[in-house]
């Protein structure tokens, strides 16, 4: 009797753990959807006039990683003329 209600104690413990783990990879994996959609929609439509930011593996993994604060400091970067 103990161990099965141990049993499902874990299990619902478990199953808490890996809720918690997917809903945050979900928030991550979009926000980095976005960080490189908008680096190339950027750079297709040629926003705010300034020049394009080259798409070099650099950038595109800043947005990947950083998502859309990411995509913001590739922007003051390039306002100062620094690339990645």
């Amino acid at each position: 009797m103990i161990e099965t209600i141990s049993t499902i104690i874990i299990a619902i413990v478990i199953a808490v753990v890996i809720w918690f783990l997917l809903k945050n990879i979900t928030k991550l994996l979009i926000n980095s959807v976005i960080g490189v959609v908008l680096l190339f929609v950027f750079n297709f439509f040629n926003i705010f006039g300034m020049g394009d930011i080259p798409v070099s593996i650099g950038a595109v993994l800043v947005c990947a990683f950083g998502g859309l604060p990411g995509f913001v400091l590739l922007i003051i970067l390039n306002a100062f003329g620094i690339t990645i």
